[in-house]
């Protein structure tokens, strides 16, 4: 798993761990996501199914990407399509995509490579494997997540933020004992390269076997930990927690969780993704690639994609 890693964590700065007073955050649920398919064919798994919007508020939908080794001639993408009323974080564990905005945005990002796409009042975009990485093949692995914007901003002008690895801001538990990257947010005084409409926080942790994971987290906002891979517990209880698995918790002043002593061969380490934002508290109507207040705007993006409205294809 490539992402970023670093040698020594000893180097790096480290997070304080509970104090006097403080809460480790409990457990409200934890869900199992199941597999599916997107865009051209591509697997995924869908994190947030079956969990309620409030709890993921201000959050919609997140699907992890693979892990897959794709053979010769299988990689696959997307192709154009609209979006309008939200934001979509594309995180790149391993493989490269390819993306293009009908506002002119875009590029090609890799290992540990974020693309943070704010679709606002409307645009098209694509997702697809580089050409040469069709011919070859590969393993592929990612997530995105999809942020969802308040009344207010729904209508901002479309934007695209490239952020890449080396800009992460990367720091350490106490004991050295898990790799920390801030994608989005500020955690334990480091903060990550993207800039949110909506106040959150989205951390990828390496966390090897046996050791802890303390996270000091904003109170204000909610808390989501998804596990890529590995195994171990989540919160003071101790609830088992593996991979494809999704622990929603309840409020507190910090997030913990312990990874097994024995790992997967394959996976070394636990790798969990942890989110959590200012929930904005509005109404929610989401129909497929769009996210707005209330049923007469999602059939009236519908109109408007269908009109041409949200932008052409570019290429």
């Amino acid at each position: 798993m490539p992402a970023v890693t670093v040698d020594d964590l000893t180097v790096l700065p480290r997070l304080h761990g509970p104090g006097l007073g403080d809460v480790v955050r409990p457990v409200v649920s934890v869900t199992t996501a199941p597999t599916g398919y997107e865009g051209e064919g591509f697997p995924v798994r869908r994190a947030f199914a079956g969990v309620d919007l409030r709890l993921l508020d201000p959050f919609i939908h997140l699907d992890q990407i693979g892990e897959v080794e794709y053979a010769p001639g299988e990689p696959k993408g997307t192709p154009w399509h609209p979006h309008r009323g939200f934001e979509t974080v594309t995180y790149i564990i391993d493989g490269v995509m390819d993306h293009q905005d009908s506002q002119g945005g875009g590029g090609t990002i890799t290992n540990g490579d974020t693309q943070w796409m704010t679709a606002g009042s409307g645009l098209l975009h694509i997702e697809a494997p580089p050409e040469w990485l069709v011919t070859k093949g590969g393993l592929f692995h990612g997530l995105q997540l999809w942020v969802n914007l308040p009344r207010d901003q729904k209508w901002v002008q479309p934007r695209y933020q490239d952020l890449r690895s080396s800009e992460l801001g990367l720091t350490t538990t106490a004991d050295a004992g898990a790799l920390v990257r801030v994608i989005a947010g500020e955690v334990g005084g480091r903060s990550g390269p993207g800039t949110t409409y909506t106040p959150m926080a989205m951390v990828h942790a390496t966390v090897a076997p046996g050791a802890v994971l303390e996270l000091p987290w904003e109170v204000e906002h909610n808390a989501l930990v998804y596990v890529l891979s590995g195994d171990g517990t989540v919160g003071p209880e101790r609830r088992p927690l593996g991979s494809g698995q999704l622990a929603v918790l309840g409020r507190g002043d910090f997030i913990r969780v312990d990874a097994d002593e024995r790992q997967e061969s394959r996976h070394p380490a636990m790798e969990v993704v942890v989110m959590g934002g200012r929930p904005i508290r509005e109404p929610v109507a989401w129909g497929g690639p769009f996210v707005m207040n209330d049923r007469t705007e999602v059939l009236q993006a519908f109109e408007d994609f269908e009109k041409g409205r949200m932008g052409v294809p570019l290429g």
